[in-house]
């Protein structure tokens, strides 16, 4: 058998079980860093059942976020609009777009739209809209620019560690709430000077409005 097989081939199996651990640790490397929201969850924009465009509702008529997600101050949740607030504008503007004739039948017959949910969060974890949005932070720091979408997109991967690195160091995204849905505004148009004014006014909101930059598993996981 000498003649057939080199004693070379004696560590073969020893090579094949490195080899196996190099690619276990490699395949579970991968899949650790590219299966994360970061690379699953942004970027994806879903076929809606009617095509609103938030560029031109937000960017170029200038709508409040808030007319549309009405609670979102109040409730952990941002709640869609309903037909019937669609159609307080859209019974004069483009009332008979064919685009608009899911909306008009819903507002008709009190039948939901099936919008598609873009941004979420795994079912373990507990996100209360109000709690954010009532001390300073601003949508444009979860949700990306959304006045310049046309199809509403994920712009952010709302992982763990990124909510952590605001949970971190409010200071640094906390502005006044008369700004919170302003998606472009930044203390100075300088922005060096609009950095030192974060810093500074960040830090007297914090301690003024009693943030609590909690970290603790209990505060998102109950």
């Amino acid at each position: 058998m000498s003649d057939l097989f080199p004693k070379w081939t004696n560590r073969l199996p020893l090579y094949a079980l490195v080899g196996l651990v190099f690619v276990g640790t490699a395949a579970v490397a991968g899949v650790w860093y590219y299966f994360t929201p970061k690379y699953t969850r942004v970027g994806y924009q879903p076929i809606q059942p009617v095509a609103y465009y938030h560029s031109v509702h937000v960017g170029q008529l200038g709508m409040d976020c808030r007319y549309c997600h009405s609670a979102v101050e109040e409730s952990w949740y941002a709640n869609l609009p309903s037909a019937a607030t669609c159609m307080n504008c859209h019974s004069q503007v483009l009332k008979d777009s064919p685009q608009l004739e899911l909306v008009r039948r819903s507002a008709a017959t009190g039948e939901p739209i099936a919008w598609v949910q873009v941004h979420k969060v795994p079912d373990y974890v507990r996100f209360n809209h109000a709690v954010h949005v009532r001390r300073g932070i601003g949508c444009v720091e979860c949700h990306g620019t959304i006045d310049q979408m046309d199809e509403v997109y994920h712009a952010k991967p709302l992982s763990m560690s990124f909510c952590l690195e605001c949970h971190r160091d409010p200071a640094s995204r906390i502005r006044p709430l008369d700004k919170v849905t302003d998606l472009h505004w930044t203390w100075n148009e300088d922005p060096v000077v609009s950095a030192e004014l974060q810093r500074a006014n960040g830090k007297t909101l914090v301690h003024d409005w009693n943030v609590q930059s909690l970290q603790n598993c209990s505060a998102c996981h109950r």
